[in-house]
């Protein structure tokens, strides 16, 4: 009896990819990681302890809160600073690149609120997608700085591929 073959199906690594497409499945890969999302929105409202942030991102463990602010810190998205005192008190704040992912995730909150119906039946409609149409062609963003100044930008729904 001849050795049976494995049949393996390709799926093309992120060095085949085109680069655009390289670099979204690396913001995915940070986007996807639990929390991270809701603590860069969370830090977004101010600079915040641990308790701080536990308070505006209910449901994340201490560990994992942890885990997350390292990694953010390592990547440049949040600035630590750690006050001396008993016990010593650490703050932490977006960087500049934590501020620059605000715009796209406001963009994808927007998108998510227009496409995907929190728990409503199969079949029916949410009321934000009949708020916005099946026409829409642009979504208008605000990014508000601490410093009093905002970025308005505009989305085309045609935009990111053409």
């Amino acid at each position: 009896m001849p050795p049976s073959r494995t049949q393996t199906v390709h799926q093309p690594g992120p060095e085949r990819l085109p680069e655009p497409l390289q670099a979204l499945t690396r913001a995915f890969a940070l986007l996807g990681t639990r929390g991270t999302g809701l603590v860069i929105t969370a830090l977004a409202k101010g600079p915040a302890d641990l308790h701080l942030i536990h308070e505006r991102v209910p449901g994340l463990s201490d560990s994992l809160l942890t885990r997350r602010l390292r990694e953010m810190t390592a990547l440049g998205l949040v600035d630590r600073t750690a006050h001396p005192g008993r016990p010593t008190s650490t703050v932490y704040t977006l960087a500049s690149h934590g501020k620059a992912l605000l715009i796209p995730l406001t963009a994808l909150t927007v998108w998510a609120e227009d496409h995907l119906p929190a728990k409503a039946p199969v079949g029916t409609r949410s009321p934000q997608r009949d708020r916005a149409g099946s026409d829409r062609t642009s979504t208008d963003l605000v990014h508000h700085r601490g410093d009093g100044s905002s970025d308005r930008r505009t989305v085309r729904d045609d935009s990111v591929w053409s």
